[in-house]
């Protein structure tokens, strides 16, 4: 029987799990859960699965809670250093599909940083899914169980809630995220950064994903909270976005078109044991 190998890298702590769709067929959900949990299996904010040929490059992107997300910047951050680790890349620039829509990736000459063109941020509530008609949700009034916050929303091919802060409190995030990612605005969920301007070029942002919790990083997240900041005119073409894990760069071009770059390290390669699947999780 082939071995289950699969790699484990982060960006910014933000880790995934990747393997190819070969390993990735043999494995139910129930058993990619188990994967990605902290205790039962190795850990992980998510897989990352390479299901292209050797010219196409792409990337499905399955939650810890099994479901599928269409799009990650660090994880797509993390697929492009997994290509050039394999040597199907190199350092000129190259496309990866996604459910998210493809998006163009560069390895820089040092191999830690990686930059991602994550697309054209979108601001018509309909593209994340949300329920509104409305050609954008900027400063919307949430109406939640206990409080009504002022939001914004954007899709950068997966859904962003932002939430802007005065000062941020990552008890907020743990306390709110979870009502406003399964808020019934969102058929689909949402991901949901609270956000604090420090000044207009630097964002402090706290990141409650879909399907994930809380993470320490995200670069979609980053590129979500930058774009929602800048199309409300608090911050200017350049933005560093500073989150517990550490600090993406974002920029814009014309039509808010999102430029992403930062870091990712690999932690390992190994061999899963199927023992790891003889018992299901209990609490997750």
């Amino acid at each position: 029987m082939t071995p289950l190998l699969l790699h484990k890298y982060h960006g910014l702590g933000n880790d995934y799990l990747i393997c190819h769709r070969d390993i990735a067929d043999r494995l139910t959900n129930e058993q990619i859960q188990i994967l990605c949990h902290r205790h039962y299996g190795i850990g992980s904010d998510g897989l990352l699965i390479d299901s292209g040929d050797q010219i196409h490059p792409t990337l499905r992107i399955i939650n810890p809670d099994g479901s599928e997300a269409e799009k990650s910047g660090n994880g797509l951050r993390i697929y492009a250093r997994y290509l050039f680790d394999i040597g199907r890349v190199g350092h000129q620039p190259f496309l990866v599909h996604t459910a998210g829509g493809d998006v163009c990736c560069t390895v820089h000459d040092d191999s830690h940083q990686i930059t991602v063109e994550m697309g054209q941020a979108n601001f018509n509530p309909a593209a994340l899914p949300a329920l509104l008609d409305l050609p954008e949700a900027l400063n919307y009034p949430l109406k939640l169980k206990d409080e009504t916050l002022s939001v914004s929303l954007v899709s950068m091919g997966n859904p962003h809630c932002v939430v802007p802060v005065d000062k941020l409190d990552l008890a907020q995030v743990y306390r709110l995220g979870p009502q406003i990612e399964n808020h019934p605005l969102f058929p689909r969920r949402t991901n949901v950064q609270f956000v604090e301007v420090v000044d207009r070029a630097t964002l402090r942002i706290g990141i409650w994903e879909r399907g994930a919790g809380f993470t320490t990083a995200s670069g979609s997240s980053s590129c979500a909270a930058a774009s929602v900041m800048r199309k409300l005119g608090r911050v200017d073409d350049r933005v560093n976005v500073n989150m517990p894990g550490g600090q993406l760069r974002i920029s814009f071009r014309h039509n808010f078109q999102v430029s992403m770059c930062g870091p990712v390290h690999k932690i390992a390669s190994l061999t899963v044991d199927e023992d790891c699947f003889s018992a299901a999780i209990t609490q997750k």
